[in-house]
């Protein structure tokens, strides 16, 4: 790993690679560090690269020692340099500091690290930014996460169109952009209501409890709201927003974001067409579950997983396993050694696992895709994610919900009430162990769980279309692709192909 805060050596001659993407586009594209947003990130590179744009990718130094370390097949200095494809052969890989030491525990000591990513870490970037501007003059656009809150300035800074990506639901955006009218009905704090929301554009309903995590608490003070808030102002700045799902998902939210700025549902960005190797981001070492998956019945796996970033306490990591024994269903848990603490990275009773051994599989790791796509998993315990949420419509997986942080609460609303693909773990905090053995009997094997099929069926069919030839996404993703070369063409000059 290099010391030094900006690394241009995995790319061996920038001259050269310059001459060969002659008069292409050129796009610095910036992935937020956590698992969920790297992803995602990633499959927009390679589809902007096979529209004709040359890349340079920036990465983390900690989240690049991390895939890299878990995936020891990878290139160790450039994550993209197994890919085959030539139309990714041209992404340049360049990894910053964010602004924290290498082995500082960022899951212990979170505020410490957003702090980081608001203060620090912004600098980083823009020497990046200014590294490659400098030396590809064909760069016209920053795409960066849109939980950035550095973003536009710095795309200002060096005449660049911003392009946010947001990664999660519509909907969740467009519950931020009207965060005033939630304050002004005194919907959020330091308000008391708890009645329905029904003003928000594109949106008919809302509980309380249907919001953003953030917005449900009555301290919005916190180094996360300044955080978040910032980040939204800064998307609000944006010349495009790119979007992770697909509008015929969320066409309400979709259209009254379009209504205030330019804003293109281009998902699901899926790992599909392209070798293993040059997509292997995970940040763990991933255990292979499928002779385990193998020996059970078609549909007699519950797959549990609440992701990559999220944490739950012990009592309900406890409670769970114990409605997960009562069950008496096969099930595959996947269990981050920091899921409650990354002082404690063995949470399970021993009692526990002891029991279920003869039909559990526990793992601190795995490739979720494969696990979702196996016959033999018939229900997903999640804290939905939006990536998981999207992965579990495509392999039609019915989803028990128990969402956690953020924009958990929101996405668990889009399936229970809006696409009636999957049910509540519990109606009520806290959750208690006669419920989740219930709510799991209820999904896996009675009569419910097939209603539950049939409609994500349905479900499954708009993600298909909309990724297919003329498919919704695969017309908007080009429809953006021209609108951005014609603004680069007119701001640099130059005529793009």
């Amino acid at each position: 790993m290099p010391n030094s805060t900006t690394n241009l050596n995995s790319i061996s001659n920038l001259n050269s690679i310059q001459k060969i993407t002659n008069k292409k586009p050129h796009a610095i594209i910036v992935a937020y560090p956590t698992q969920g947003h790297v992803n995602p990130t990633i499959q927009l590179a390679i589809k902007l690269a096979s529209k004709g744009f040359s890349l340079t990718f920036v990465n983390t130094e900690v989240i690049h020692e991390q895939i890299t370390s878990s995936n020891p097949i990878l290139d160790p200095t450039h994550i993209f340099s197994g890919a085959v494809n030539g139309s990714i052969s041209d992404i340049q890989y360049v990894t910053v500091s964010d602004g924290l030491p290498l082995g500082y525990d960022r899951s212990l000591n979170h505020d410490h690290w957003i702090g980081a990513m608001m203060h620090t870490y912004p600098a980083h970037v823009e020497v990046a930014v200014a590294d490659v501007v400098k030396s590809r003059p064909y760069t016209c656009c920053l795409v960066a996460d849109s939980y950035s809150v550095w973003a536009s300035n710095v795309a200002k800074k060096y005449g660049l169109f911003y392009v946010s990506f947001w990664t999660e639901a519509a909907l969740v955006l467009d519950i931020y952009f009207h965060f005033h009218l939630l304050k002004k009905n005194s919907h959020v704090s330091p308000g008391t209501r708890k009645d329905t929301i029904d003003y928000i554009p594109g949106v008919k309903s809302l509980k309380t409890t249907d919001l953003m995590s953030y917005l449900q608490e009555e301290d919005m003070t916190s180094i996360y709201h300044e955080s978040i808030f910032g980040a939204i102002n800064d998307v609000k700045r944006a010349d495009f927003i790119l979007s992770n799902t697909v509008q015929e998902l969320e066409p309400n939210t979709t259209k009254a974001i379009q209504a205030q700025t330019p804003f293109y549902t281009i998902g699901p960005l899926f790992k599909l067409g392209f070798p293993k190797r040059a997509l292997s981001a995970s940040l763990w070492a991933e255990s292979d579950c499928t002779h385990w998956l193998d020996s059970k019945p078609n549909g007699s796996v519950l797959y549990v997983s609440f992701g990559s970033y999220a944490h739950i306490s012990k009592d309900e990591l406890v409670e769970i396993a114990n409605g997960i024994k009562l069950s008496g269903v096969n099930f595959l848990w996947v269990i981050r050694p920091d899921m409650v603490s990354s002082d404690d990275p063995d949470p399970l009773p021993i009692e526990f696992k002891n029991d279920v051994r003869d039909r559990g599989l526990i793992v601190t790791w795995t490739n979720q895709i494969s696990v979702l796509s196996h016959p033999g998993v018939g229900g997903f315990l999640t804290h939905c994610g939006w990536n998981s949420t999207i992965e579990s419509v495509w392999h039609e997986v019915p989803m028990l919900c128990f969402p956690l942080l953020t924009d958990q609460f929101t996405n668990r609303k889009l399936v229970v009430d809006d696409w009636k693909i999957g049910y509540y773990l519990c109606d009520e905090k806290p959750v208690k162990k006669e419920e989740v053995s219930q709510k799991i009997k209820l999904l896996m094997h009675e009569s419910m769980g097939d209603r539950l099929k049939e409609k994500i069926k349905g479900a499954k069919q708009l993600l298909e279309k909309a990724i297919a030839i003329n498919g919704s996404s695969e017309r908007n993703f080009d429809t953006f692709v021209k609108d951005l070369k014609i603004g680069a063409s007119k701001k640099l000059n130059l005529s793009f192909n």
